[in-house]
């Protein structure tokens, strides 16, 4: 049980790892969106991974929101000490 719960936990801490970069990537990627599938849809914009030591751009898709009253947060850079940071898209709930 120990074990399980500690490779959670190493897991969590490496899906939040943020990788610190002295410039900051150029601005938004602009891209043509294909049509809405639906309107229960709504546009998740892209993001930006860590691969191969380096953020790479991923495009945005439409989605289907996880649960009622939850809406998309895009991404963002974030300056922090020593460069900038990509804090990812996520699904918040609002009231």
């Amino acid at each position: 049980m120990i074990m399980i719960l500690a490779m959670a936990v190493s897991f969590s801490a490496a899906a939040e790892a943020q990788f610190i970069v002295k410039i900051r990537p150029a601005g938004p990627v602009y891209r043509a969106r294909p049509s809405c599938p639906s309107s229960a849809h709504v546009w998740v914009g892209g993001n930006y991974i860590w691969r191969g030591g380096q953020y790479v751009y991923t495009d945005g898709y439409w989605a289907v929101p996880p649960g009622a009253g939850q809406r998309w947060v895009e991404g963002r850079w974030k300056h922090r000490r020593g460069g900038w940071v990509w804090v990812p898209g996520h699904w918040k709930r609002f009231r």
